[in-house]
């Protein structure tokens, strides 16, 4: 992890922003005037009138101060990087996230200010302009900016968040994992699990496909790092995902020498992460493990909140626990060797994710393909964000959490009863529309949703209609055995409107129900 740097104009909203974001990614947020006062032993208003240089002076030595330091938000002041090599020390060292506003609005902000501006001192309208006009070309040079105009810092935070790349899940156990979104990624595992302190041996386990394509380039990244790394592999699929595949990953950590101190790193799609993420929950009664999930599903649903497991004959996902991975490393990159029907099948996740929580990512989806691969990794960083939200009000699904298995009652029962034939994606697809007909069939959804919505669905060229040789009394027996009945009652979770959802939805006389719907 490297510093991040919050910069910009006087009233830009650095301070209330950078104390937020601190909380959001789990580091400590430090203010640069609060530490030159420190170092100066007097107030920036007494430092300045001794003269600028000697403010300027004490300046840099506060920033290679907190250089020096932890991983850190750092709020600087609005003329910290004017000086070139101070610049150049923020930026080996970090990234700057410049915030910015219109003349008016920093006004506006400032003057509802109690805190003395030398700079600024007289008529602020008129020393703003003059300041802002000589800052032009400086602020305007850096690479990510970001206008704080009419927007909450909860707004500016994610808005950071989706340019970096960066976010982070807080557990449970009082403890958070970040989730790195970085183009060319793979190439970072090796620098990235070392920050972290993560042990050896490790075991990268992934499928025959993916070994193939990634596993050289993830050994290189990290023995590059000085990790003793060994790979595992296992066959390819859905019908991997059972007990004889876990027990040959744990012999696999075994025969690698695995021990209490050892990482596991799962490199792969759904099926991996939740093999390897549980190998590694149960190994030696616990060992770390990061994500490093290879398909668009992965990365946006499955590889986050720490749910693993495998299936049983009668049902996906009744063995389990839940274990949080020490890091996920999202690399869009994986993408572009991602087969067409993949991409596609794991567009099924992200709608789900956009009709749960987040309309304005239902609405950039439902503009189609285009507009996606022109939005990708926005679209990877709002459907994730929509998760973590989810996760860490319910970690353990008890409640809320429960929304995140939108489509996925009816869709489960699809994809079993179709002998795994349907990619998970398309089963969930499927399942979003045959679950929004029946929220209207029973009243709780608003008229016109399931046409929407399957809509929206075909358009990305995903199934939207139950296939004609699967029997639904396959379907319905499948859904009775499913993880998410409780009290031998069937509960559905059913689309109100975009961006609403209702948990826990019993349905009456089911097997008439979808008799009708479809």
């Amino acid at each position: 992890m490297n510093h991040i740097f919050l910069y910009g104009p006087p009233g830009a909203g650095k301070t209330t922003t950078g104390q937020l974001l601190a909380k959001k990614l789990d580091m400590p947020f430090l203010d640069l005037d609060a530490e030159i006062e420190r170092i100066g032993g007097r107030t920036i208003p007494d430092l300045m009138a001794e003269g600028e240089v000697v403010f300027r002076d004490v300046e840099a030595q506060a920033l290679v101060q907190a250089c020096e330091t932890e991983p850190s938000i750092v709020a600087l002041g609005g003329g910290a990087l004017l000086r070139e090599s101070n610049r150049q020390r923020a930026e080996s060292c970090g990234r700057v996230v410049l915030l910015r506003a219109d003349a008016f609005t920093l006004a506006e902000r400032l003057a509802s200010h109690n805190i003395q501006r030398p700079l600024l001192a007289g008529n602020l309208k008129v020393k703003l302009d003059e300041l802002l006009a000589r800052r032009k070309s400086h602020y305007d040079s850096f690479e990510i900016k970001i206008n704080s105009e009419r927007k909450t810092p909860e707004q500016l935070v994610s808005e950071i968040q989706q340019k970096l790349g960066l976010l982070c899940v807080h557990t449970s156990r009082g403890d958070a994992y970040h989730v790195i979104v970085r183009p060319s990624g793979l190439d970072d595992l090796g620098k990235l699990m070392y920050e972290r302190g993560l042990g050896n041996p490790v075991a990268v386990i992934a499928d025959e496909n993916v070994v193939n394509l990634y596993g050289a380039r993830t050994l290189e990244s990290l023995e590059a790092a000085d990790f003793n790394a060994h790979l595992i592999t296992f066959p390819a699929g859905e019908r991997s995902k059972n007990i004889d595949t876990v027990m040959s990953l744990w012999r696999g950590m075994l025969d690698a020498g695995l021990d209490r101190n050892s990482t596991v790193v799962a490199l792969g799609g759904g099926v991996t992460g939740d093999l390897a993420g549980f190998a590694a929950s149960t190994f030696m009664r616990g060992i770390d493990w990061v994500g490093v999930p290879t398909t668009l599903l992965a990365m946006v649903d499955s590889s986050l909140g720490g749910k693993t497991g495998f299936d049983l004959p009668e049902g996906k996902n009744l063995v389990g626990a839940f274990h949080d991975p020490k890091l996920v490393l999202v690399d869009s990159g994986f993408l572009s060797t991602l087969p067409q029907r993949e991409m596609i099948a794991g567009m099924a996740e992200v709608i789900k994710h956009g009709i749960i929580a987040d309309p304005e990512l239902y609405r950039l989806i439902q503009s189609g393909w285009d507009e996606v691969h022109k939005h990708l990794n926005e679209v990877i960083h709002r459907a994730i964000a929509v998760k973590i939200n989810i996760i860490e009000q319910d970690p353990f699904e008890k409640n809320i959490r429960a929304a995140l298995n939108l489509g996925h009652t009816i869709g489960h029962g699809v994809e079993i009863a179709s002998g795994f034939q349907l990619l998970h994606g398309e089963a969930i697809a499927i399942g979003l529309c045959l679950e929004a007909q029946l929220a209207e069939h029973i009243g709780i959804a608003e008229k016109g949703l399931a046409k929407e919505i399957t809509t929206t669905l075909h358009g990305l060229g995903l199934p939207v209609q139950l296939p004609k040789e699967i029997p639904r009394a396959e379907i319905i027996r499948a859904m009775r055995v499913d993880k998410k009945k409780s009290e031998g009652v069937i509960r559905f979770v059913l689309p109100v409107r975009i961006g609403e959802v209702r948990v826990g939805v019993a349905v009456e006389d089911l097997e008439d129900a979808l008799e009708e719907i479809q």
